[in-house]
């Protein structure tokens, strides 16, 4: 499983800018104002080999109220769900009460703790790191996040134990159930499973770890992930959608599909669209599952409808197809398995070349592409260059001439002649010469 590494520290030491360097793009809100990142962000980390799922997280400081209490419950979960914890401190700065709260937290945890002293931008400043062994943690290094110095030495330490990324040798398919609290994640498991291996509740956030459980369905093996809340029993936070995040996130980078679970009940919410953007992001393939349909009436005029709202709602996915089901009752059930293998194969779909520079040719002939200032896009050659999910290396006489609206229409060229439906697919251009 991918490891998990998070930033903590109190308000402005500079956490935001770390994560960016770290991620190597510009995720996180940068501003000089203490406490503005007020939910954790998500950045994948790649370090000689070595894949990590990084999480920045609000300052945590003293204070009553809501807000404060708010963050310190949001770093408290990156912290259970962490292999390793970078405490981030300002160099410039004496300790402060608010270290020493993130520091008795931490002390807790008996994870390995990295403490990273930012803003070490010269000489002088480096004799002050050694105050900062007095937090009683072993690993002290330097960072300057302005000049960007001392990262690889902290890269070195965060990977120290962590095993280069491969393959799972375990070939057989694996799919997620996610979505958010109390869609009926648990009930489509047990559905599927037709047993009571997960507990089912109707109060959210009852499932409380990882469960991956194989079955056997047309003779062949599958591996079932139902995503899980929290590790802690006993916690107060579950029933707050975002805090079960982190492990809706490692359950997608362990799937070949994610199946993303609605409840019709509720209708579509914008915390269902952004469970949907981490699974594309991933590049996953993906099934959309309407779950409690039995709680529709007058169901042909209502699928018309859901299919219309789905359409409308999640733009950016319109080649996912959905499945309308009751777990509880298990009508429709029949429909899933079949949809996850479709989408699956779709994904690790490998089209001939001779097929895919004809479809392109043909594409190109009916539609050229608009001229930027006097120069037009012209496609000498494509070929596909990967699959799950599949990409098509385009090579092109000048990469800068291809405009957004283009490379839709050649996505959709492809998705109309292709079996692509339900699988992401990565369109790359390069120049003539171009590795």
């Amino acid at each position: 499983m991918k490891k998990c590494v998070c930033l903590v520290g109190k308000p402005n030491v500079g956490k935001s800018t770390i994560f960016n360097l770290l991620i190597k793009e510009k995720k996180a809100i940068i501003l000089d104002t203490p406490g503005i990142t007020r939910d954790r962000i998500y950045g994948d980390v790649n370090y000689n080999d070595k894949n990590f799922l990084l999480i920045d997280t609000g300052g945590i400081e003293l204070g009553d109220d809501n807000f404060n209490n708010d963050i310190k419950m949001q770093a408290e979960l990156a912290i259970d769900e962490s292999d390793v914890i970078l405490f981030v401190v300002d160099g410039k700065e004496d300790l402060t009460s608010s270290d020493i709260l993130v520091r008795n937290m931490l002390l807790r945890t008996n994870k390995k703790v990295i403490v990273v002293v930012n803003k070490i931008d010269n000489g002088k400043l480096k004799d002050n790191i050694y105050s900062y062994y007095e937090l009683g943690f072993e690993n002290v290094i330097p960072v300057s996040a302005v000049h960007k110095k001392g990262f690889n030495e902290l890269l070195e330490e965060i990977t120290k134990d962590f095993n280069p990324s491969s393959e799972s040798k375990d070939d057989n398919l694996k799919f997620s159930i996610i979505g958010r609290p109390n869609v009926g994640k648990s009930s489509l498991i047990n559905a599927l499973l037709n047993e009571q291996r997960v507990i089912v509740s109707n109060v959210a956030g009852t499932t409380r770890d990882a469960i991956d459980t194989k079955f056997r369905y047309n003779d062949e093996e599958f591996t079932v992930i139902d995503t899980a809340g929290l590790r802690k029993k006993g916690r107060i936070y579950e029933s707050v959608e975002k805090y079960s995040l982190i492990r809706t996130l490692r359950a997608i980078d362990r799937s070949d599909v994610c199946c993303i679970v609605i409840n019709a009940e509720e209708g579509i919410i914008e915390h269902d669209k952004h469970i949907v953007s981490y699974a594309l992001e991933a590049g996953k393939a993906m099934v959309l599952v309407v779950n409690k349909w039995d709680t529709v009436e007058n169901k042909d005029l209502e699928m018309k409808k859901w299919k219309e709202k789905i359409k409308q709602e999640f733009q950016f996915i319109p080649y996912v197809p959905i499945v309308f089901l009751s777990a509880l009752y298990k009508k429709r059930l029949h429909l899933l398995m079949p949809e996850i293998l479709r989408v699956y194969n779709n994904s690790k779909n490998e089209i001939k070349t001779s097929l895919l520079n004809d479809v392109i040719m043909d594409a190109t002939s009916l539609h050229e592409a608009p001229s930027y200032k006097g120069k037009r896009l012209k496609i000498n050659f494509v070929s596909q260059t990967g699959i799950k999910p599949p990409k098509f290396t385009f090579f092109v006489n000048d990469k800068k001439l291809i405009h957004f609206s283009y490379y839709r229409y050649l996505e959709n060229k492809l998705r109309e002649n292709f079996q692509l439906e339900g699988t992401p697919i990565i369109l790359q251009f390069k120049n003539k010469n171009e590795e």
